[in-house]
């Protein structure tokens, strides 16, 4: 399985981006598919931004509540994280990542910039 991220860029304080993560099989098969980032300096995160699970359910880390949305659209094999209202503090890189019993898998980072 692969998954390629895309999406990121620079951006003002208020814009908006959509981020991809395209999978290189169906997504039907992931048991979830998660954003993780990491912001310049530091670590990545530990808890994903968000995540959905294969029955749709979705998560949001409280700091990105009402600001992030996660969807899929299983035709495409895309996860998608649509982000508005960025803030300075939102830049990082962003990874997705998928579970597909018992097994992790990492796409590579897309980098989002916001400028204040």
């Amino acid at each position: 399985v692969q998954l390629q991220a895309s999406g990121g860029g620079l951006v003002q304080a208020g814009g908006s981006l959509r981020l991809s993560c395209v999978a290189s099989g169906s997504i039907v098969s992931f048991d979830a598919v998660a954003w993780y980032r990491q912001a310049p300096g530091k670590q990545r995160e530990s808890a994903s931004v968000a995540s959905i699970s294969s029955s749709g359910s979705t998560r949001y880390v409280d700091s990105v509540k009402g600001q992030f949305t996660i969807s899929r659209d299983n035709a495409k094999n895309t996860v998608y994280l649509q982000m508005n209202s960025l803030k300075p503090e939102d830049t990082a890189a962003y990874y997705c990542k998928a579970y597909q019993k018992g097994r992790v898998y990492w796409g590579q980072g897309t980098q989002v910039t916001v400028s204040s």
